[in-house]
């Protein structure tokens, strides 16, 4: 070790006010080696915290301290005699007089044993946390993590956490102030104090960096070294052998006593100690966006005119606005990687976006292939998506989504259907038509449309990578569920047992329509399949024809790219079940 170390220098010179992480409670200890013996070293930080109103702060900076607000005051409720009740939240100055509140409460647990910290429901329903593992999560804000807990290995709380943002938001909306109260200390045990790295040291005591700070240097043999005394006492008075003893008053003649006492000592080496307290305040700022629901001054401008003129989202935070705003469609990409956010669609051009924050952000796609969605929709969500949103905005330009239009202006919505919903929707009705004619379960297992319509999406198609990706995907959903046991018993095919799924589905095919037929109706499929397994490798004349066979043309952009790769293998397969469950003509090929 050195000398910085036992003097904590680094850490009596950072404080929390301006720190990311800000402690409610703690008590944290690292150590190894023996406490008595030459080799011992150990770290520690205990710190606790109450929440204190402005009229109380003068009485708290001249009375109370660590020894009041420490790791060691209690944080318990109280029943009175005379009927008062003193909440665990009620920090008390003297008896009956609450002066502050406690975040963090102190649940000791009889019987089954053990101590828990909890920290204050009221903090975590107006945040809106949610508990995950040893951490408190806020949804709303893409489940970022606002207070974490540490719990050693035997299920003792060590330390609660809070992240100082969420912090002076409640403290704001409760017009509080937080003051903690926190103690440091690091020991080592050297064989000969002038031979360790702290030779040059002496013990002193100082005032620094508004605190205290203390150098202890002291022989182990004095710290655990020193006489004993022990003295016993007892009654000499009591009957074993009667069923009901009872013990008289105490006097010199029915007890007896003993008394010893002793040195132990013999402990080599010297106790290196620094130790440094603290005390310092967290103000809250004045504002409170999540709680109180300030306005926020840091909301982002939004591109609204063609030449590029921009509005405040304050500005546009009215439902008459009446102005819509235009997005790049990887927004939607990146919003979607977003943990709860969600992809839904109402006609084959318009859809919403379902956010954390409880809202449905309803967008349309128009025919420049941008995002167009009504101004207020946007400056309406938290700030945190607001800023999402802003980085894909971009001018205005191939006018407003016409079915977006229809549903907010004509109050006539399309009647129209996307094709990621139609390509759901024609397997369900060819996996019914198996599960009603030839009473077999078509895929092996189930899917949840809704979590897997989140990666079959147009949007997923940005680049010919990732329309091999989206093929990939398409195929996992379709072909590689395929119950390959069922269809083999149902198939009359001469090779069926070689035959992978799409060609044993196909061969059930071609025995109701033929095989040229079947396979027409399977190129897309195919094609996609063949799309999948150049997914690897991206280039190359095999991926183009296998691209070519899905029915995709590449001179349109990615996103009616990945539109028509959906479409058409959705289109092949409401064809397998038209062909095999529904009436047939010449005309439907």
């Amino acid at each position: 070790m050195s000398e910085e170390w036992i003097l904590l220098t680094k850490e009596t010179r950072r404080v929390f006010s301006n720190a990311a992480w800000v402690p409610l409670r703690a008590s944290v200890e690292s150590k190894k080696g023996d406490l008595k013996e030459v080799g011992y070293v150990s770290e520690y930080f205990g710190c606790g915290s109450v929440a204190f109103p402005p009229e109380h702060r003068q009485l708290v900076e001249e009375r109370l301290g660590w020894n009041d607000l420490g790791i060691g005051h209690t944080v318990a409720p109280y029943a009175y005699e005379d009927g008062y009740y003193a909440s665990i939240d009620q920090y008390q100055y003297n008896d009956k007089e609450p002066i502050g509140v406690n975040l963090v409460y102190e649940h000791t647990q009889p019987v089954v044993g053990g101590r828990k910290w909890i920290l204050s429901p009221d903090l975590v329903v107006a945040l809106h946390l949610v508990k995950e593992g040893d951490n408190w999560v806020r949804p709303e804000e893409n489940f970022v993590v606002v207070a974490r807990e540490t719990v050693s290995e035997d299920g003792e709380h060590r330390q609660i956490e809070i992240k100082r943002e969420f912090l002076l938001d409640y403290l704001a909306a409760r017009n509080l102030s937080l003051r903690l109260a926190y103690y440091r200390q690091r020991v080592e045990n050297v064989p000969v104090f002038e031979d360790s790295a702290y030779s040059n040291l002496q013990p002193h005591n100082e005032e620094r960096d508004n605190g205290k700070f203390t150098l202890i240097v002291r022989k182990l043999d004095d710290v655990f070294g020193g006489s004993w005394a022990m003295f016993r006492a007892w009654r000499t008075d009591v009957d074993e052998d009667e069923d009901a003893p009872v013990m008289g008053p105490e006097n010199d003649s029915n007890t007896n006593h003993e008394s010893s006492k002793g040195h132990r000592g013999g402990y080599k080496g010297v106790r290196v100690e620094g130790e440094f307290w603290r005390e310092e305040w967290i103000d809250h700022q004045s504002k409170s966006l999540r709680v109180r629901g300030d306005t926020d001054p840091n909301l982002p401008q939004f591109i609204v005119e063609t030449d590029g003129t921009r509005m405040r989202s304050a500005e546009l935070d009215n439902e008459d606005i009446g102005r819509w705003l235009w997005f790049r469609a990887s927004v939607v990409n990146e919003l979607l990687n977003s943990r709860g956010f969600k992809l839904a669609w109402y006609t084959a051009e318009t859809g919403a976006i379902n956010s954390t924050s409880g809202y449905k952000t309803h967008f349309g796609i128009n025919s420049s292939d941008l995002i167009t969605v009504y101004a207020y929709d946007i400056a309406r969500l938290a700030p945190w998506e607001q800023h999402v949103w802003a980085g894909h905005n971009v001018a205005p330009e191939g006018k407003v989504s016409s079915e977006l239009l229809d549903a907010q202006v004509r109050a006539k919505p399309a009647s129209t259907y996307a094709v990621e919903e139609m390509f759901f929707g024609s397997m369900r009705l060819l996996e019914d038509g198996f599960r009603h004619k030839y009473e077999i379960s078509l895929f092996n297992h189930d899917i949840d449309d809704s979590e897997a319509g989140q990666q079959i999406s147009r949007f997923a198609s940005k680049d010919r990578a990732s329309l091999l990706r989206l093929a990939k995907d398409i195929i996992r959903v379709f072909s590689d569920r395929l119950n390959i046991t069922e269809l083999r018993k149902l198939s009359t095919h001469q090779e069926k047992a070689k035959l992978g799924s799409n060609k044993l589905l196909q061969s059930i095919l071609a025995e109701k329509i033929g095989d040229d037929k079947a396979r027409r109706v399977f190129a897309e499929i195919a094609g996609a399949y063949d799309m999948r397994v150049g997914d690897a490798h991206p280039a190359g004349s095999k991926v183009t024809d296998a691209i070519k066979l899905a029915g995709v043309d590449e001179e349109n952009s990615p996103l009616r790219q990945g539109e028509q790769l959906i479409h058409n293998v959705g289109r092949s397969i409401w064809y397998i079940g038209k062909f095999l469950f529904g009436e047939t003509d010449d005309s439907d090929e």
